[in-house]
């Protein structure tokens, strides 16, 4: 569901320009001395500024489509004085344009739009038009890590994981019921999770040619 676009969201971004860019369509310029780890969908930022705050020596990249949800991100950023993290107002269908090839070491896929209709698949970030986008782009060994609430999704999931030639580990219908204390929830895990919905997760990467 697409949120409410708020008055003057657009002059409200040009105050993080620094970290925040809109629109990119070349393909952008990154310290490959570390790194490279990208969230598809950022939502409000509370993942992207935990795990960057965690990991300073890695760069992180984010993804997302909705304005109103990068400046909600941008403000946690600029809270956090976060100098590894960048924000690009983006659609992952693109992914391709702004990354060159075999140099982003590890995709995070979180809570992502199921698109519960079957004739919608193919807009699932998973489906594997996706994923062969995500291979030319992925590292040799480089993985996805994937969350969802939704069962239905993350089976589907699976099954284009193995279709496209993906390897898959730490596979969970439950994982908050072992929760790995290394383990980020972002804003949707935290509303699932106190609800007592199950968290689906696992790890993929493509198998070495």
């Amino acid at each position: 569901m697409r949120l409410r676009k708020k008055p003057h969201t657009d002059e409200k971004l040009k105050l993080f320009e620094d970290f925040v860019t809109v629109g990119e369509v070349e393909p952008i310029k990154k310290d490959l001395t570390r790194e490279l780890f990208v969230e598809l969908g950022t939502g409000m930022g509370d993942f992207i500024t935990q795990i960057a705050e965690q990991n300073p020596q890695v760069n992180f990249i984010g993804l997302e489509v909705e304005k109103t949800c990068v400046l909600s991100a941008a403000r946690k950023v600029r809270e956090k004085n976060l100098g590894n993290v960048r924000l690009i107002v983006f659609d992952v269908e693109n992914i391709a344009e702004i990354f060159s090839e075999h140099e982003v070491d590890r995709l995070y896929i979180n809570f992502c739009d199921p698109w519960p209709k079957k004739r919608h698949a193919k807009r699932r970030l998973t489906h594997e038009r996706f994923l062969e986008k995500y291979k030319k782009i992925l590292k040799v060994g480089g993985e996805i890590f994937f969350k969802t609430d939704n069962r239905g999704l993350f089976d589907f999931s699976l099954e284009q994981f193995a279709a496209a030639g993906l390897e898959v580990h730490d596979v969970t219908n439950n994982l908050h019921e072992n929760e790995p204390p290394d383990n980020i929830r972002t804003e949707y895990e935290n509303k699932f999770g106190a609800a007592g919905v199950p968290i689906n997760f696992c790890v993929a990467r493509f198998a070495d040619e």
